[in-house]
């Protein structure tokens, strides 16, 4: 099943409602599914394009505003992303990423309950770019990446089980494909396995929290974005610890 083009679309600007974190480095946004972070073959705006003309029009910069993408998410994902103001910080935030000093927490909604209620999974994966889809191995091939990631189960719902999840790497499609590969596929992403796919293209991946030291203050700072309100993600809302 194809995703819904237009709900894509129809993705509205950024407004002050999607803002999560703001100072004078860096700008966290509530991503919603079916939004691109950076512009694709498909021609729709993306997300950091909207963010600039946010951020030229709140501060009056009328010869644009500077801003830098310093991570992804998948299109029919949800949740924080986090840009970066200034060359200063972008320099700074990439390093951290490089480093691993970004503490990133996803939920996941799978419809297999996990052979075990937490562990850890490590696989290598080559993405075809060409189809855009990644595939896991158990062990190293000439090509791939090492992907490693944790997870535990923290809630059910209706024969649905809630993951948290923790990635230590960050490889294209890592999640989807990795926990594809335990046999429990996300729910809505029939790219890696579930049967059905979503009408509105989006799958129930979200990117919950952030937490860093910030660049520049070097203080502590934990980003936290709510579950979409479909009428399906927010019923698993109050589940796990914060």
């Amino acid at each position: 099943m194809k995703p819904n083009q237009s709900h894509f679309n129809s993705v509205s600007d950024i407004t002050d409602r999607d803002v999560l974190y703001e100072d004078n480095h860096l700008i966290a946004i509530y991503k919603k599914s079916g939004q691109i972070v950076q512009v694709d073959e498909t021609g729709d705006e993306s997300l950091d394009e909207k963010v600039k003309k946010y951020i030229a029009k709140k501060y009056d910069k009328p010869n644009g505003a500077f801003l830098g993408v310093v991570h992804r998410l998948d299109r029919p994902v949800s949740g924080v992303i986090l840009f970066a103001k200034t060359s200063k910080a972008l320099e700074r935030v990439n390093l951290m990423f490089k480093n691993r000093e970004m503490k990133k927490t996803y939920w996941a909604v799978v419809r297999q309950r996990p052979p075990q209620e937490e562990g850890t999974l490590i696989h290598w994966l080559i993405k075809n770019p060409q189809k855009n889809v990644t595939k896991p191995y158990d062990n190293e091939v000439p090509g791939s990446q090492r992907a490693e990631l944790s997870y535990r189960l923290i809630g059910e719902l209706n024969g649905y089980y809630l993951l948290e999840v923790d990635p230590l790497t960050g490889r294209p499609h890592q999640i989807r494909v990795q926990l594809s590969a335990m046999g429990c596929p996300i729910v809505g992403d029939n790219k890696y396995g579930y049967p059905r796919g979503s009408l509105k293209g989006s799958i129930c991946l979200h990117a919950r929290r952030l937490r860093f030291i910030h660049p520049v203050k070097k203080e502590p700072v934990d980003i936290f974005a709510k579950l979409p309100a479909d009428g399906f993600w927010d019923k698993f809302e109050g589940m796990g610890k914060e």
